[in-house]
């Protein structure tokens, strides 16, 4: 079976290190840049990488300039690496389609079970790849959504998020609920990360955006049955 290849982008070598091993450790093949510009020569150069571990603050182009070029052509899983904790620039990164975020100091052994959880989230297929609903289409095997024929270009949280509903079509989820099976983790930053997420899900869905309906003190729900107003 051919390995997942991952691309752990950092100006400090021992950090590089430190993630390669326990990731080489564990049946990944790891590819380093130790600066943004350097990652995006890889990357569009190698056509066959899974995952993108990337650091904020780097030398020539930061993790945010690199995040934002790869998001123009691709959704490639990308997980940011930062020493940044203020909740501002966690929210950054989700807005420009960073799939998970882990903060300095972190385990090694936590940041593998993520890897493994996001990468296990890409690849799974299940008896319901193709889902269509009024006119919205989600693709699971090619990773794709189509609204009324015409392509929708998701990033890969907002795919799983879409995915998520439209799997629970009717059912009343909290942001609890919605953190735990869309991010796979208990995460104990702000409900408003979800909220980012669904706003612009909505707006890129255009006007099946409105299937998604706002339970106000709890959460969401998707229901095609009626639209929200607003």
């Amino acid at each position: 079976m051919e390995r997942c290849r991952i691309l752990v982008v950092d100006d400090e070598s021992r950090m590089r290190k430190l993630v390669r091993d326990f990731l080489s450790r564990n049946g990944y093949e790891v590819l380093e840049a130790e600066d943004g510009e350097k990652a995006l020569d890889i990357f569009f150069g190698d056509k066959s990488i899974d995952l993108i571990i990337l650091d904020v603050m780097m030398p020539k182009m930061d993790g945010w300039q690199v995040c934002a070029e790869i998001r123009k052509t691709s959704q490639i899983p990308i997980m940011m690496l930062t020493a940044r904790t203020e909740e501002r620039d966690e929210l950054q990164g989700f807005q420009l389609g960073v799939d998970e975020y882990i903060s300095k100091p972190f385990s090694p052994k936590i940041l593998v079970a993520r890897v493994e959880a996001i990468l296990r989230r890409t690849n799974a297929g299940s008896a319901e790849d193709y889902i269509e609903i009024n006119g919205l289409v989600v693709d699971k095997v090619a990773h794709e959504v189509y609204v009324e024929g015409k392509q929708v270009e998701l990033s890969f949280k907002e795919f799983e998020l879409l995915t998520y509903f439209v799997e629970n079509q009717g059912i009343a989820l909290s942001r609890e609920k919605i953190l735990n099976n869309v991010w796979n983790y208990d995460y104990f930053g702000d409900a408003r990360t979800i909220d980012t997420h669904v706003k612009k899900l909505r707006s890129k869905l255009g006007e099946k955006g409105s299937m998604i309906h706002t339970i106000w003190g709890l959460g969401y729900k998707f229901d095609p049955s009626e639209s929200e107003g607003e």
